[in-house]
């Protein structure tokens, strides 16, 4: 079969305004940026405002391996799928991250014949909204360094200056830095960080806004360092936040694309779930289901992380309620736990597939604990056997889940018809009755306990010293109330990505905890979780190139 990159460079796609046209949409409430991608206006998103809401669907999954499960491919085809079951759809995904694109994951756009497109403009620049969220961030930074300079009237701490720099890029030499050095006209001199821009806190706040008066309060009150009382010193205090929304104010408008099929998909922000809140935007998803009668979203890496996030801040913070999650896993993923080797998967082991089915176990349970209905989907490969299908499907179905094969890459939404119908199954036959797994008034540490013993499986946390008197201090400067954001490995339930399948009796890690006070939750950094990461030794990047009329290769 064809690359997915030539399968979306010989796709016809249709101008985003008869994309539009199905979900009544005129020119007028376009921003059109070139043929096949548009921003949503702002006066369209006020003109829905009143609209009934459709039903939200998110898709998460397991823990991921190298087998891949096929997360994004899968919410992209159950979107095809609906629409081709004549269903009102919208798909709202996040916006893929340069970084991994040129480093080991490669892009975001789904895959085979389940993919949104074009392509490659989603997978480098497309509207630019992350190269306005960089500058914003660095922006940012260089007004607080200048205030410094300028006599440092706030009596800002040098030794406590919290906010990094960002760059949207796989940069692990930028991890920690020395800025400031020259001559006395400079800077002072200090130490500094870098954190990729999916993990800036100002992605996270352009995320969970829900207008610009929303993001203007949420910049404003963003801590950027400490003073020598050990009082906060805000974004707002440096006079930042002006400048900051004038960067952002187009950024903060969801963009319209399309998949293969051309069912309109909004794609919008990008937050990593490892190492942040992991989900597009809630003006995104807000706006899909005021559109559309069936909304299917993700929410990044497994359900420990993204899924989790979903329904602890997104939710939380936007009042959304999800109707049902699909909840994808492979075969080869489930034998990869069960302690099979990479180039074994192909062949039948229903005993390792036994063990491996654990972990699939485990995210049904703490779906459930969430008391939202569940649809367990297996992401077909021509190496499954019937054999082994047929476990997955009445060990999902003993747990009350419907279940169904998804064959989105091979075949498009004619291969998600079986899962778009259980799905529809499951928001006729049962109810979702969200609710948060703790209370905004938990202590900081019980909430950390909390994710950490529900939804890890942990025996304990372990809290450094040092981490306890970080959130006494945010505690007692009133931060307490906040959700927490867990950073950490996507590989294993646990803080140790080598522990796969269902660890138990382990203990977490945690090594530091600060506060996105704009975002509106504390971070909790757990294991050897990193803010910036590396390029592995083979990084995409030299896969990838242009030919002379201007075609873009090698990019996944």
């Amino acid at each position: 079969m064809k690359s997915d990159i030539e399968i979306a460079q010989e796709a016809e796609l249709h101008p985003i305004t008869e994309v539009a046209k199905t979900l009544d949409m005129t020119i007028d409430d376009l921003e059109l940026y070139g043929k096949y991608k548009a921003k949503i206006s702002e006066e369209y998103l006020k003109k829905i405002k009143n609209n009934k809401d459709g039903k939200l669907i998110l898709v998460t999954a397991i823990n991921p391996t190298p087998a891949g499960e096929g997360k994004t491919t899968t919410s992209v085809g159950l979107g095809q799928a609906l629409g081709r079951l004549g269903k009102r759809a919208v798909i709202a995904l996040r916006e893929p991250s340069l970084g991994p694109c040129f480093g080991i994951k490669g892009g975001a756009a789904g895959g085979g014949m389940a993919q949104v497109v074009p392509m490659e403009e989603l997978n480098l620049h497309f509207t630019g909204d992350f190269h306005a969220i960089t500058a914003a961030n660095n922006l940012c930074a260089s007004l607080l360094d200048n205030h410094i300079q300028q006599g440092n009237e706030l009596g800002i701490d040098t030794r406590q200056i919290v906010w990094k720099r960002c760059l949207d890029m796989n940069d692990r030499v930028l991890r920690n830095v020395v800025v400031g050095l020259g001559n006395k006209t400079d800077g002072f001199v200090r130490e500094d960080h870098f954190v990729i821009t999916v993990a800036s806190e100002i992605m996270a706040v352009l995320c969970l806004a829900n207008d610009m008066e929303d993001l203007k309060k949420r910049l404003d009150r963003m801590v950027v360092a400490y003073n020598f009382a050990g009082e906060p010193v805000r974004a707002g205090d440096i006079h930042a936040t002006g400048a900051m929304a004038a960067l952002l104010k187009d950024a903060i408008k969801p963009n319209l694309i399309q998949t293969l099929e051309h069912t309109p998909a909004i794609i919008h922000g990008g937050p990593f779930a490892n190492i942040a809140h992991g989900c597009n935007s809630v003006r995104a998803t807000k706006a899909a289901l005021k559109m559309a009668d069936y909304v299917v979203t993700e929410a990044g890496f497994g359900a420990d992380l993204g899924a989790e996030k979903f329904f602890d801040i997104k939710c939380r913070q936007a009042g959304l309620a999800p109707d049902a999650v699909v909840l994808v896993a492979t075969i080869r993923a489930l034998k990869y736990n069960g302690g099979v080797a990479k180039g074994d998967l192909n062949v039948e082991n229903l005993e390792a597939l036994k063990k491996g089915i654990v972990n699939l176990e485990k995210h049904i349970e703490n779906i459930h604990k969430y008391k939202v209905p569940v649809v367990v989907t297996l992401n077909a490969f021509v190496s499954d056997t019937q054999a082994e299908i047929d476990f997955v499907k009445k060990f999902c179905e003993d747990r009350n889940c419907d279940f169904a094969l998804s064959e989105v890459w091979e075949k498009g939404g004619e291969g998600g018809i079986e899962l778009a119908n259980a799905v529809l199954n499951t928001l006729e036959t049962k109810k979702s009755h969200f609710t948060p797994i703790y209370e905004d008034d938990c202590p900081i540490i019980e909430k950390v306990r909390c994710v950490a013993k529900e939804i890890y499986g942990a025996a304990d946390v372990v809290f450094a010293p040092a981490v306890l008197n970080q959130i006494e201090k945010l505690e007692n400067i009133g931060f307490g109330s906040l959700p927490v954001c867990m950073a950490k490995t996507q590989y294993s339930l646990s803080d140790d990505p080598t522990l796969l399948g269902r660890p138990e009796d382990f203990s977490m890690n945690v090594r530091e905890v600060y506060v996105s006070a704009g975002a509106g939750f504390v971070v909790v950094l757990t294991g050897a979780i990193m803010t910036m990461p590396g390029l592995p030794k083979n990084p995409a990047a030299y896969k990838i190139d242009v030919t002379d009329d201007g075609v873009i290769t090698g990019l996944f």
